[in-house]
């Protein structure tokens, strides 16, 4: 099994955007309007760290599997669940993989700030489908593909409105910038364009059936360019296939 690099920046991680409860993540909840009620379901929070989502889907009556790459973030997830019973069960697996999993055992996935960080889109999307039952759901959030490649940046016009610049959009692959404060300048993530996400996703049975691009207020996790475009991208899709 392939080592994860969150391993190296675990607690920093954890101290940066451990923020709890998961409602007051500034892109999570436009994710929970996409999941909607979540009580009796059988989850799976893939990407799952240190359980923050984890624990707010339990907390909401999912029986919920956390699934991540990283030992020392799960770690952290299997102590706090030592401290506080949640239910939650935590698995270090694969994402490209899921091996740890049967076919169709899940009403639906949840992958919040994940996907981008995994190599291997196609053989994610496909084990996500695998796992899910049928008509079950998946439902993620991703730096926005659009907005958010290795050159981005923002730039003050001569009226002193903020402009994003975008370039090497259509570059898919591994990018790391020292210019990021968040993992991206720590330790890199994966751009897809936008088209490649939608027909991997839809070539794998999993059909497109909302998309969110939440506006969100500065704080001390978000900048002020993200008032004028979307940070991230979130969307639900179903299995069709």
């Amino acid at each position: 099994m392939p080592v994860s690099t969150y391993d190296d920046i675990a607690e920093w991680y954890r101290e940066r955007y451990g923020v709890e409860p998961v409602m007051d993540d500034p892109f999570f909840p436009a994710v929970q309007d996409l999941i909607g009620d979540v009580a009796g379901l059988r989850l799976c929070d893939l990407g799952c760290g240190e359980g923050r989502v984890s624990r707010h889907l339990a907390a909401a009556g999912a029986c919920v599997t956390g699934v991540d790459l990283s030992g020392r973030l799960l770690a952290m997830a299997a102590r706090r669940e030592e401290r506080e019973p949640r239910g939650v069960s935590y698995v270090r697996d694969d994402a490209q993989q899921l091996t740890a999993f049967r076919d169709a055992v899940f009403d639906g996935v949840v992958c919040h700030m994940a996907l981008m960080d995994i190599p291997e889109l196609a053989p994610t999307v496909r084990a996500v489908a695998r796992v899910l039952k049928p008509n079950g759901w998946f439902a993620f959030s991703i730096l926005h593909p659009c907005y958010q490649t290795r050159p981005s940046g923002q730039v003050t016009a001569p009226d002193g409105s903020l402009l994003r610049t975008v370039g090497e959009y259509f570059t898919e692959g591994f990018w790391r910038s020292d210019e990021r404060p968040g993992p991206p300048g720590r330790v890199g993530a994966y751009h897809r364009t936008l088209a490649t996400y939608v027909n991997t996703l839809t070539g794998a049975g999993l059909g497109v059936e909302r998309l969110g691009e939440p506006r969100v207020a500065p704080g001390p996790l978000v900048r002020t360019i993200w008032q004028e475009v979307p940070a991230v991208l979130v969307a639900r899709c179903r299995k069709v296939s």
